[in-house]
Order: structure tokens, then C-alpha cells, then sequence
């Protein structure tokens, strides 16, 4: 019997347990705390929280496997996570990646053999507007080019701790290009939370139904209908959640508004939190944004010593509200709302049937609301400024104004607020496009735009997105940018449900074939065939919207497969032939007889 790798486990694993409270739905927490501390989770962690969580053994250990940033075997002390977004893409980050492995003398994907560093994908890291971007043990990497690698690859043979590294490397950019209404000017710190109190809960709930405020996350849900809801949902306690998970590819906005004016943020949260009768409040943080922990945690902090945050806020008896921090650990799916409710409780990130909906049934089966993070900054204006002065702005299905993430081929990437009903033409034009043929609206979930239609308007009732625009000058390749996300969702999809788990695989592998010269027109066939089934039986949104490039590429942008394609009704994807290439070399044969027809 080999002996035991770590001996003293349980001693090492005491405080970071009992600084969670040994709560079960602190597991995801303590799993984050365990990997800082051995750059992985070994196997008699798992065992030693089990007991000590009183759960079964195999549940801890599904939770570790099911989040990207979580690694059951040794990664190494210094971890390299590229982002292969297709924006990181475009400005070369796989060959930077090939020349930082060949210098370590590193295979992709797999520990070094002193067990010093590994290097791999991940998906968007939210840094698309400086990139090429990678993460370093969970810490952004920016702006990345072959100078800066060499300087990382010596620091990483000199075994510097990250902690040590030049700031440089780390730097983060706001990029607010152009700000409006949530951006401008700043807020007095309780100043909404004073408007609150003075105007009363229902006067306030009735300036947020005034404002027709839509929640920012993509589906424009009604505010107040969501707020109301909760609010008149039986139960014991009344939870309320800061969806801060936005791992939609080519969106960043969020990292902005936490980074800037999360003050703002915590406004608004604690404006619902006095609506719907709160007392507890979670910011669930993308694990990329890991960087901003300390930063939030002191905001929160000052909050509290100013009596914004509390017992008996602004002095106002029973006004009792405080908001606690849980850190993702890269799971796309945990931006759905039940998937991220799941999260929060410590349990792999997986959506939930529905009914019930979290407003009457969420965070421990009691009534929760879920906004994202620019809503709750616009609830925090609306309840200082008022209802009628927000409806003023936009268009009559959505008012107020649209934080978006501009990256791609554009001089001026980085953050644009507008009113709502802004043109393409009218954003292509401040940013500086470079000749656009095509624009993906809202992230690969959203709607790929050809330059026929950049007449059409930012809002819920043309274009609705959560914020990401990514944008495509000519010349570039359509096929590799719906190639890059048809593999981000195979990749992202919990596998709850077949028709995403399977549809996904297949949509990426014939994709795949059609790019390296062996598709025909069947396939363009099944690629429609398959984006229907995932539409209308994927269990949630992700499997939903999949498919929405591969079906608007091949709507608009029908000569980005056609050139590719090969006179033929079908050619298999597995070359049967091919496979037989070693038995020939082996054998020694390589006449007709040793071939397949």
C-alpha cells in the first residue's frame, strides 16, 4: 500500500473548513481555498471534507470535476490558462501559446514533469477588449505579446510566486469610451438607499414599475413583475442574488461596474433588498474576476462602517441587509439562474426543473431574486432619480440605456453606454470599425448580424443582448469564428439533457469537417436538422441558443461553408481508410488490395 501524499491533511485543511463554517453550501468555496493552497484537490482532501461536511464522498467529488478552474490531479505551481475566445483568436494567441510551450518545453494540456507548470485553453476570460489575454492561477494576464511571455517563462524557472510578478503584466483597463446615464456622473454613496427610505417600499416598487426597467441579462424580464413576485412569495426567508457570472464570450461590461461602481451595484441590491424584505444577499463572482475579491470585500466593508450595510440601516429599526461574496470556479452554465442557485449551495451547476421558478422557490427552496449586474445599477438611479426620468431614455419596449462590450476588428474597443435604439451603423461608426462585414450580437447565444442589417437597433424589440458585440471585418473567416463557439458550447454544456450534450458534440465535429475540406451538402442539412432538435428540446438556454450561429451563418453567410464543401452527397466523418495507415506500415503493404475502395 503506497503511502499517504499528504499525511498531515487534515491539520492543513482545518482552517479553510472552519473559516466556511463547515456549511455544506460553502463546498464550492472551500474546494477554491483547497486548490490556492495545493494547486489542486487531492484525492484525501476530497475524503477529509467529506467527513467533515457530513456528505458522501463521491457528491464532494462531483462538485470538484464539474468546474473548469478546479483540478483533481496536479497542475502544477504556476498554471497558464490561454483564452481562446475567437477575439483572442484573432490576435494570435494560439501561436502564443505554441512558442510559450515549446519554450518550457511543455505539451499542451498536461503538467511539466517537475510538476513547476502547465499551460491549456480556457474560455473568455472577460479581458476581450486587451487582449491576447491568459489567466495565471487564476489571475489576469493582458495585452500579451512574445516579450512578455519570455519574461514570464523566466520568472516561472525562477519560481517567483505570482504574488512577486511585475504589476504590468496584470494591468486591467476600464476602456469607457463612451459613457451615459449608469456610467456619467457618480452617485453619493446612500444616496438611493435615503430616496428609498424617504419614499417609502411601495412607492419605490412602483418607481422601478414607472421606469419599465427589463433586466440587462438578455431575457428583459420585467423588474418589478420579478421583485413583486418575490416579494409576495410565502416563506421563511427572502434571498436576493447579484448574477455576477457573465461568461458570454465578448462580454466584459460587468468587470467594468464591479471594478468602478460597485458601489452602485450594492445600491441597488440593497434597494431590493428593502423591497422584497431581504435580509440576505449574494454577489456571485466569475471566477475570472477572481482579481477583484479583495477589492469588492472593502467596498463591502466601508459599507458596513458607514451603516449602509447591517443592522438597523441608516438608522432605519428593522432594516437589516448584508451581502456576502461566493466566487465561481468557470462553469458558463452557472449563469443561468437555477444553475447558479445550485452553485451557491455547493452543488455542481446544473439548471433545475421549472416550475417552480426561483421567485417562489430558489436559494434553499425559499423565494429568491436574481438580477444581473447592471440591473441592479440601474435600479440604484432609478430609485435616486426616479421612474418617469429612466422611461425618458430609450424606446418604448426598452428605456433607459445599454452598457455594451465592444472587441474584435475595431481601433476603439472597450465599453459604450447608449440610449436604447442605437443603430449598428451609429456603434460601428464610434468605435472605429474596420471595415465590418458582420457583427455576433450578444455573444455566440445571440444573433450574427451580416452588413445588410446595421440598420437595425440595440433593444429588446430588434436586437436584444446582454451587452456583448463582437465584430468581423471583411476577409476574416465566419466559418472559424461559428467554428470557435459551436466548441465553446460543446464544451460549456452540463450534459444534463441529450439533445444539448449530444447536439452540441455533433455540431461541433461537423463544423470541424466542413473546416478541414470533407463536408458536403448533407451535412449543411443535418447542421439545420440539429439546430432544431436543440432549440426545442434542450432542457435550458444553453442548448437553446447553441445553435443560433451555425444557423445564421448559414442563412447569411452561405459561401463561408460553401467553398469549403466537396462535390459529394456524403463523405463519412471517420476516415476508415485513414485508420488503417499503421496496420499498412507494419505489414509492409501499400498496394490497391491494402486500401479500402
Amino acid at each position: 500500500m503506497e503511502p499517504c501524499e499528504f499525511p498531515h491533511i487534515e491539520q492543513q485543511l482545518a482552517p479553510i473548513i472552519e473559516r466556511h463554517g463547515r456549511e455544506p453550501n460553502r463546498l464550492l468555496q472551500i474546494l477554491l481555498d483547497v486548490q490556492e493552497a495545493f494547486h489542486f484537490i487531492p484525492p484525501e482532501a476530497i475524503t477529509c471534507i467529506a467527513e467533515d461536511l457530513g456528505l458522501p464522498r463521491v457528491s464532494v467529488e462531483g462538485t470538484a470535476s464539474f468546474y473548469s478552474f478546479l483540478s483533481l490531479k496536479p497542475a502544477g505551481e504556476y498554471r497558464i490558462l490561454f483564452s481562446d475566445n475567437i477575439t483572442d483568436q484573432m490576435l494570435g494567441n494560439p501561436e502564443l501559446m505554441r512558442d510559450f510551450c515549446n519554450k518550457l518545453w511543455l505539451e499542451p494540456g498536461k503538467v511539466s514533469e517537475d510538476n513547476r507548470v502547465s499551460a491549456d485553453h480556457t474560455s473568455c476570460t472577460g479581458m476581450c477588449d486587451q487582449g491576447p489575454a491568459a489567466l495565471v492561477n487564476g489571475w489576469p494576464l493582458t495585452n500579451l505579446n512574445q516579450e512578455r511571455l519570455d519574461l514570464i517563462g523566466d520568472l516561472i524557472r525562477d519560481r517567483i510566486p505570482v504574488s512577486r510578478w511585475p504589476s504590468v503584466l496584470f494591468e486591467v483597463k476600464d476602456n469607457i469610451r463612451r459613457a451615459g446615464v449608469l456610467l456619467g456622473e457618480p452617485l453619493e454613496r446612500g444616496a438611493a438607499i435615503r430616496a428609498t427610505l424617504e419614499r417609502g417600499v411601495d412607492a419605490t416598487l412602483m418607481e422601478i414599475k414607472v421606469s419599465r426597467l427589463r433586466g440587462r441579462g438578455g431575457a428583459g424580464f420585467p423588474t418589478a413583475d420579478k421583485w413583486t413576485g418575490c416579494r409576495d412569495s410565502p416563506g421563511l426567508a427572502h434571498y436576493l442574488v447579484c448574477n455576477a457570472d457573465e461568461g458570454e464570450p465578448g462580454t466584459f461590461k460587468d468587470r467594468v461596474l464591479l471594478n468602478s461602481y460597485a458601489d452602485l451595484v450594492f445600491e441597488g441590491m440593497t434597494i431590493g433588498a428593502r423591497v422584497m424584505g431581504s435580509v440576505k444577499g449574494f454577489l456571485y463572482l466569475r471566477g475570472e474576476y477572481r482579481y477583484l475579491l479583495e477589492k469588492l470585500e472593502d467596498i463591502l466593508a466601508r459599507r458596513r462602517a458607514v451603516g449602509l450595510l447591517g443592522r438597523n440601516i441608516l438608522g432605519e429599526a428593522g432594516f437589516d441587509f448584508d451581502i456576502e461574496i461566493h466566487r465561481g470556479a468557470g462553469a458558463y452554465i452557472c449563469g443561468e439562474e437555477s444553475a447558479l442557485i445550485e452553485s451557491l449551495e455547493g452543488k455542481r451547476g446544473r439548471p433545475r426543473n421549472r416550475p417552480p421558478y426561483p421567485a417562489a422557490q430558489g436559494y434553499l427552496d425559499q423565494p429568491t431574486v436574481m438580477n444581473n449586474v447592471e440591473t441592479f445599477a440601474c435600479a440604484a438611479r432609478i430609485a435616486a432619480h426616479g421612474g418617469e426620468w429612466f422611461a425618458r431614455m430609450g424606446t418604448r419596449q426598452s428605456s433607459g440605456s445599454k452598457i455594451l462590450s465592444i472587441s474584435g476588428d475595431c481601433a476603439r474597443p472597450g465599453i459604450y453606454e447608449y440610449p436604447f435604439g442605437v443603430s449598428m451603423h451609429e456603434i460601428l461608426d464610434d468605435c472605429d470599425a474596420e471595415d465590418p462585414c458582420a457583427v455576433q450580437v450578444g455573444g455566440p447565444s445571440g444573433f450574427l448580424v451580416s452588413s445588410k442589417e446595421f440598420g437595425r437597433c440595440i433593444s429588446f424589440e430588434d436586437l436584444p443582448t446582454a451587452g456583448a458585440i463582437t465584430l468581423f471585418k471583411r476577409g476574416r473567416d465566419i466559418l472559424q469564428a461559428v467554428q470557435n463557439f459551436a466548441h465553446f458550447f460543446a464544451h460549456e454544456s452540463c450534459g444534463f439533457c441529450t439533445p444539448c450534450r449530444v447536439g452540441t458534440q455533433l455540431q461541433k465535429k461537423i463544423l470541424d469537417k466542413i473546416a478541414n475540406g470533407h463536408g458536403t451538402a448533407s451535412d449543411l442539412e443535418e447542421l439545420k436538422h440539429l439546430g432544431h432538435i436543440m432549440k426545442t428540446m434542450s432542457h435550458c438556454g444553453l442548448g437553446h441558443t447553441a445553435p443560433n450561429p451555425v444557423l445564421d451563418m448559414l442563412e447569411k453567410f452561405p459561401d463561408a461553408c460553401g467553398q469549403k464543401l466537396k462535390n459529394l452527397v456524403f463523405e463519412p466523418a471517420f476516415d476508415l481508410d485513414g485508420a488503417l495507415e499503421t496496420a499498412r506500415k507494419i505489414t509492409g503493404r501499400d498496394d490497391p488490395w491494402a486500401h479500402l475502395p
